[in-house]
Formats: structure tokens, sequence, C-alpha cells
């Protein structure tokens, strides 16, 4: 019964007993880089999505100080007429 863990039916009082069998290993060092691949790319998704986020801020609000300032003189200026 190494590395088993047993639960026993919860009693009448609602308090339930866990036991451990015994283990004859220690637990397992922690690596100096664990990765969780799936976190990685949420994270990185989400930075993504973070960085649109902004720079359609930025650019609706040059739109919303100077909202002619992207459009060229040409085409509101009036033609010259002979």
């Amino acid at each position: 019964m190494d590395h088993e863990l047993i639960l026993t039916r919860p009693r009448l009082t609602g308090e339930s007993t866990v036991t451990t069998a015994h283990m004859d290993r220690g637990p397992r060092p922690a690596t100096q880089f664990e990765v969780d691949v799936d976190l990685g790319f949420a994270l990185f998704f989400l930075a993504l999505l973070c960085f649109f986020l902004l720079a359609t801020v930025v650019r609706c609000a040059q739109t919303v100080v100077d909202p002619y300032g992207s459009i060229s003189t040409s085409t509101y200026e009036e033609e010259q007429i002979n």
C-alpha cells in the first residue's frame, strides 16, 4: 500500500478521517524551471490582448484630440474655379 491515500466513510457527526499510507520516499524536490505551458499561452495571449487594447485607446484618444489631423488638406480644400 505504498503511495496510496485511503479515505474512510464520513462519520454520523460529519467528521471524516483521512489516513495516508507510509511513504518511503520524501517529497520530490522542485526543479528550478517548472513551466506550465497552458498558463504560459494564456498569459501570452492576455498580454497580446492588453497591448492591442492599449494601442486602440491611444489611437482613439489621438482622434478625439485632433480629428482632422490625419486627413490631408487636399480633401477639404475648395476647388479653384477659373
